[in-house]
């Protein structure tokens, strides 16, 4: 009898306990906060109007090719590249005073989508990319418009869930600000201002006054081909396998801006004229959906704006003979090395606490 009510004593201690994981589990998942914006904002967004919380993806605009991130300090902003161009832009919170964040080149060493801090009283970190073993991660997180972190990059939860799907183990990831990186990387705009494997800066090629044309397909004889068009800076820019293999200038005709669109080289006949396909009885360019133009996917490209975009017709010969179906195309009438004028700090809405602090030092991991 005394064996009995001690075998139920047992299992009712059993069921307490299971019973109580139960009821904790929701309750931990429950207290995951959700941080930003809960979508993209329309791609025509530029990106220094981006306010805390929000971000700008267009990872559908380019599919294929090397990824690599970008986070300037200075501004409080991250970008990622894939094949060379944009495909996204986020307002960060990175690390306060007496927590900063380091600078230099990392990879992304592990990846977890549900994570807790083993540091700070198990603290929510979802969608972590660990940088350092020794606690640097980008992970999503509060966003007040400055830094605020413990040394992690804070990212929207949404953005942070979206570069997770895509980002490698292994991906590069470089951080600067204006006194350990140079202009192009504190500031990057369209085009990835750093190589993808090593992170080192590259250098903004300009065509010499009496060139109107670069065409170097050696420097990448393989790999997916992105293409960005530039209204604002006149250039078109040939990238292959997240490496520039040619650029030429255009011009624009009219002053009616072009509008933002991303487009993929798709099998069929073209309905339009269309002299930037390899054969317009093969092929054709068709719109992306993406944040601010949804409604477009899988229509042509507007007949009038091709007609007002010329640049070297051997140039487009040249890049005709590159593409294959899955090509992409972005067409933006900003300008695709961002104008900085000097310092640019804090560029986003709220001002941190009254802090003096010291730059970083440079470091590599």
């Amino acid at each position: 009898m005394r064996l009995m009510e001690r075998t139920v004593h047992w299992l009712c201690l059993v069921l307490i306990v299971t019973g109580g994981v139960a009821r904790q589990a929701p309750a931990l998942a429950d207290s995951v906060p959700f941080w930003g914006a809960k979508a993209s904002v329309p791609i025509d967004t530029p990106i220094n109007q981006l306010k805390k919380g929000e971000f700008l993806w267009m990872g559908e605009a380019v599919t294929e090719g090397p990824v690599v991130m970008v986070v300037s300090i200075t501004e409080q902003r991250g970008y990622v590249y894939r094949n060379g161009i944009l495909i996204g832009a986020t307002t960060v919170s990175t690390g306060r005073p007496g927590h900063l964040t380091p600078t230099g080149v990392f990879t992304v060493l592990q990846k977890q989508k549900e994570h807790r801090s083993t540091i700070y009283d198990g603290a929510p970190m979802p969608y972590m990319e660990r940088l350092t073993w020794g606690g640097i991660a980008l992970h999503a997180g509060g966003l007040p418009g400055y830094p605020e972190s413990h040394g992690c990059i804070h990212l929207p939860s949404e953005f942070a869930q979206l570069l997770f799907d895509i980002s490698p183990n292994g991906m590069t990831v470089v951080i600067g600000t204006d006194k350990t990186e140079p202009e192009q990387v504190a500031h990057p705009g369209y085009l990835a201002p750093v190589k993808f494997i090593g992170g080192q800066p590259v250098e903004p090629e300009a065509l010499a006054p009496t060139e109107s044309e670069v065409w170097q397909p050696e420097l990448s004889p393989s790999g997916p081909v992105s293409i960005v068009l530039s209204q604002a800076s006149q250039l078109i820019i040939v990238y292959r396998n997240g490496i520039e293999i040619g650029r030429a200038r255009l011009t624009v005709s009219g002053n009616t801006p072009l509008l933002n669109h991303a487009l993929v080289l798709s099998e069929g006949p073209s309905s339009v004229p269309d002299p930037y396909v390899p054969d317009p009885t093969k092929f054709r360019w068709l719109r992306i959906g993406v944040p601010g133009h949804l409604g477009e996917q899988g229509t042509q490209v507007d007949p009038n704006a091709v007609a007002r975009i010329k640049m070297p017709a051997d140039f487009a010969a040249r890049i005709n003979g590159v593409l294959t179906p899955g090509a992409t195309l972005f067409v933006t009438n900003e300008a695709l090395y961002p104008q900085t004028g000097g310092p640019m700090m804090q560029v986003v809405d709220a001002d941190p606490p009254a802090k003096s602090t010291k730059a970083p030092k440079a470091r590599k991991s």
